[in-house]
């Protein structure tokens, strides 16, 4: 799979650069998961603002070229041969709590211990991941936060499949 690929190469380069990422929404699932559960159309991450340029930079170097999209600060977006992805913006607030970096809702707490959690796997690729819980909470919670982005069928089924998973660990 291509987006495997992607993943892959996206992670060893922050690696070598010291550029913390996180895989979230559907790829963060079956990393935990352990297997690919469905298509996905894009692969999103998170990363530090902080990191924002190098970040860039780096993606830029691999082939990836900039969308333009929501606001810089909030998130980047780029596309490689095809292939869309998604670097959501965060940042610490005073308490230490992680926070949306940017945009409308600069400041906003994510889920408590968004990042508290080990690393998915999928075949030989090891990947940073957010954290299960977290996960379920922001698939639930879009709708509320952002009316204008509908809870979608696929968002259901992958709740259902992290909390079975959940259950059995």
């Amino acid at each position: 799979m291509r987006q495997l690929d992607l993943i892959a190469e996206t992670l060893g380069a922050a690696r070598d650069r010291g550029i913390p990422l996180w895989l979230r929404g559907g790829w963060a699932m079956d990393f935990f998961l352990g297997e690919v559960t469905r298509e996905h159309g894009d692969v999103d991450w998170f990363a530090w603002a902080g990191d924002a340029a190098a970040l860039a930079g780096m993606l830029a170097g691999l082939g990836h070229t900039p969308v333009p999209g929501p606001p810089p600060g909030l998130q980047l977006d780029f596309v490689k041969d095809g292939l869309d992805s998604s670097f959501t913006l965060l940042d610490r607030d005073t308490a230490g709590r992680v926070v949306v970096a940017g945009g409308p809702w600069a400041g906003t707490p994510w889920p408590e211990g968004l990042l508290d959690t080990r690393p998915g796997r999928i075949e030989d690729i090891e990947a940073p991941i957010v954290s299960p819980r977290a996960q379920i909470e922001i698939k639930r919670m879009m709708p509320v936060w952002d009316p204008s982005r509908p809870r979608r069928a696929k968002d259901a089924e992958d709740i259902t499949r992290l909390e079975a998973a959940l259950r059995r660990r």
